[in-house]
C-alpha cells in the first residue's frame, strides 16, 4: 500500500513479451515501409528518458508498432497516451496494451502526415509560447521512409505555431538514421551541415541524444539509429517566413558542398535580399 499522501506509481500487469506479441500476432516489419522494431527494453526506456520528465503528461507516441516504447512510456507514469498508427496490422497488440492501462491509452488507426495534432490533448495543457514548455511530448520510434518529410512539416508547424505546436513549445523525442541525426545537429562549418541543419536549429535547440546500434532492432537495418530531442525555440533564428527561409536553404544546399555559393548565386536575389538580416550564418553553411 502506498504511503498516506503519496500516489502509488503506475505498473503495467504482466504481460507477453514484444517478441512474444509478434508471435502471437504474426507480425512482420515490411521493408518496403522501413519498419524495423525494437525489442530491447532497457533501450525504450532509454529512448523515453530522454523525452524529460513524463509523470503525469501527456504523450502522442507516432507509429508504436509492436508498442516496445510504449510500455516504455506507460511506466514513465504518464496521464495520457495517445497512440497513432498507420499498419492495422499493429492494432490488435496495442488494444492489448490499452487494457492493460485502463483510462490511459487511446488509439488512433491513421497517418500522423495528415491527423490533425490541434485536436489531439486537452485545451487546458495550452501554454504560452513565451512560457516554458507544455506537458506534452511527441516520442517515435520513425520508419527511415517518413522520418525527413515529417520532421520538415513539424518544423512548418514550429514556425506557425499550428500542429502539435498550437499547445505551446511541444517536446519531440525522435530517432533517425544515424547520418541524418549527425546533419539535424550538425554545426555551422561542419562537413554534415545541411539544409536539415539549418532548417531545424533556426527554430529548435537539437540534441543528438544517443546512437543505437542496429543490430539492436528486428530486422537488422544496414545503418545505426540516433536519437533526437527537440526543444523549439521562443525566438526563431531567422525572423522570416518558412517557405522563404527553405526556398533559400534549400537553393544554396542543392550543389555539392564546395560549390555550395553556387547554389546562393543562382537563387532569388530578391528572396536573398530579404533574409539578408535574418541569416547572419548563411556564409557559414
Amino acid at each position: 500500500m502506498a504511503a498516506p499522501g503519496k500516489v502509488a506509481a503506475f505498473r503495467l500487469p504482466p504481460l507477453p513479451t514484444i517478441g512474444e506479441i509478434i508471435k502471437l500476432f504474426r507480425l512482420k516489419a515490411l521493408k518496403q515501409l522501413s519498419q524495423n522494431f525494437l525489442l530491447d527494453l532497457r533501450l525504450t526506456d532509454k529512448i523515453v528518458k530522454q523525452a524529460g520528465e513524463l509523470k503525469n503528461a501527456h504523450v502522442c507516441e507516432v507509429g508504436p508498432g509492436p508498442g516496445g516504447i510504449t510500455r516504455s512510456i506507460l511506466s514513465a507514469g504518464v496521464e495520457q497516451l495517445l497512440l497513432i498508427e498507420k499498419d492495422a496490422r499493429f492494432i490488435p497488440g496495442l488494444q492489448m496494451l490499452s487494457e492493460a492501462a485502463p483510462g490511459k491509452v487511446r488509439i488512433v488507426h491513421g497517418d500522423i502526415l495528415t491527423y490533425k495534432m490541434e485536436k489531439a490533448f486537452p485545451k487546458h495543457l495550452i501554454k504560452s509560447w513565451e512560457d516554458e514548455p507544455p506537458d506534452i511530448h511527441i516520442i517515435g520510434n520513425l520508419p527511415f521512409s517518413v522520418s525527413t518529410p515529417l520532421i520538415i512539416k513539424w518544423l512548418e508547424n514550429v514556425s506557425k505555431r499550428d500542429g502539435p505546436f498550437f499547445y505551446g513549445r511541444t517536446q519531440m523525442t525522435l530517432t533517425f538514421q544515424k547520418e541524418v541525426g549527425e546533419r539535424l545537429t550538425a554545426n555551422p562549418g561542419s562537413n554534415q551541415r545541411s539544409r536539415l541543419s539549418v532548417m531545424a536549429q533556426h527554430l529548435c535547440t537539437v540534441e543528438n541524444c544517443f546512437v543505437i546500434p542496429g543490430q539492436a532492432f528486428v530486422p537488422k537495418p544496414e545503418v545505426d539509429v540516433a536519437v533526437v530531442h527537440f526543444t523549439p525555440l521562443v525566438q526563431p533564428k531567422i525572423q522570416q517566413p518558412f517557405e522563404l527561409v527553405e526556398k533559400v536553404v534549400q537553393s544554396a544546399f542543392q550543389f555539392r558542398r564546395k560549390y555550395c555559393f553556387r547554389g546562393i548565386e543562382f537563387s532569388d536575389m530578391r528572396n536573398l535580399q530579404s533574409l539578408h538580416h535574418g541569416l547572419p550564418t548563411l556564409p557559414h553553411v
